[in-house]
C-alpha cells in the first residue's frame, strides 16, 4: 500500500489516570474507525505534566517496561491491529527514570522504545530532576506501517536530532509533545511561540524530506505548587509532509483526534528534487560536535 493513514490523539489529562488512560483508548478506537493504521499519543498522556514543580513523590508515578500501560495499549494494539506510539515515565531502576516513548507492533509486542534524548530545565519544566538522558541513540524502530524516528518534545527543536534519525533510515518523524503557554505571558508572545514550534517542525519535514508527526496536550494544568502561573498547553497537533505542506492541524483548545494520510512514495520523489542528504558536505561538518565555537 502506497498510502498510510494516521492518527494523533490530543487530550486535555487529570490527575485520575484511569480516566486519561480511557481518553486515550477513545481517541484511539475512533482513529481507527476512520481506517487508521498508525495512532500516536501525546507525551505522558496518562496524568497531568508534573514537571511544573519538582516533587520526590512523582516518582511514584513511574512504571516499568514492559508494565501496565505497555500491557494496557499492547492489547489494544493487538486488538485493533493497529501500530501504537505511547509515552510513559520509565522506571529503569531504583533512581534511575527516563521520559520513554514505547512503540506496540500490531500484534502486541514491543517494537522497541526510545528514550527522551534533550531534557529541558526551565521553569515549568523541571524535567532534569525527574528524567537522566536517554541513551538509546537517534534509532528508528522497525514496525509494519515503516521505520518510525520517535523523538519526545523538546527534542523537537534540534536539527540534530531530526537529521540523525532521518541519516539512519526514518521514514517519518514522530515527535509525542507537552508544551503550552505560560498564562501570563502577553498574547502576541504566545502566538510567537505557537509559531515558531510549528514553524521548526515543518523544517524538519523539509530538510529531510519526510513527514512529521507531532501530537500536543491540550487544556490548563495548574502548578500543584502554587509557586507558578500554570500551564496552558496550546494542542495544535498536526502532520506535515514532506516539503512542510501541513497535511492536518488541530485546535489550540479542544480535546481532538487528527487523521491524516501520508504518501509513503513521496519522500523518493521529493529527495530526487530537493537532494539534501546527497550534497551534505559531510568533510566540513566538525565542529558540529562542540559546544561552541570560541
Amino acid at each position: 500500500m502506497n498510502t498510510i493513514r494516521v492518527g494523533l490523539v490530543q487530550q486535555k489529562c487529570s490527575d485520575n489516570r484511569e480516566e486519561n488512560i480511557a481518553k486515550s483508548i477513545h481517541g484511539i478506537r475512533e482513529a481507527k474507525a476512520q481506517s487508521a493504521r498508525l495512532a500516536v499519543l501525546q507525551e505522558l498522556h496518562c496524568g497531568p505534566y508534573f514537571c511544573q514543580t519538582e516533587d520526590t513523590a512523582c516518582f511514584d508515578l513511574a512504571e516499568p517496561i514492559p508494565g501496565p500501560t505497555t500491557e494496557i495499549f499492547g492489547n489494544l494494539a493487538r486488538e485493533l491491529g493497529m501500530v501504537i506510539v505511547t509515552s510513559l515515565f520509565e522506571r529503569r531502576a531504583p533512581g534511575l527514570y527516563h521520559n520513554t516513548a514505547v512503540v506496540l507492533e500490531a500484534d502486541g509486542s514491543i517494537a522497541g522504545r526510545y528514550r527522551k534524548m534533550h531534557i529541558p530545565d526551565d521553569p515549568g519544566y523541571y524535567e532534569k530532576f525527574y528524567f537522566t538522558p536517554g541513551d538509546l541513540g537517534f534509532t528508528p524502530i522497525a514496525t509494519s506501517v515503516g521505520r518510525l524516528g520517535v523523538l519526545i518534545c523538546w527534542d523537537q527543536w534540534y536539527p540534530e536530532a531530526a537529521r540523525l534519525m532521518a541519516m539512519a533510515g526514518a521514514e517519518m518523524l514522530i515527535y509525542p509533545t507537552a508544551i503550552g503557554y505560560d498564562p501570563q505571558d502577553l498574547p502576541e508572545e504566545q502566538t510567537r511561540q505557537r509559531e515558531a514550534w510549528v514553524t521548526i517542525q515543518r523544517s524538519h519535514a523539509i530538510a529531510n524530506g519526510i513527514p512529521v508527526l507531532s501530537v500536543n496536550r491540550v487544556g490548563f494544568e495548574a502548578d500543584p505548587s502554587g509557586a507558578g502561573a500554570g500551564a496552558q498547553f496550546w494542542g495544535n497537533s498536526l502532520v506535515a509532509g514532506c516539503q512542510g505542506e501541513l497535511l492536518a492541524v488541530a485546535g489550540n483548545e479542544q480535546e481532538q483526534v487528527l487523521v491524516a494520510d501520508l504518501d509513503r512514495q513521496r519522500s523518493e520523489h521529493i529527495r530526487r528534487i530537493w537532494p539534501y542528504l546527497r550534497d551534505r558536505r559531510i568533510d566540513a561538518y566538525g565542529d558540529l560536535v562542540r559546544r561552541y565555537r570560541d
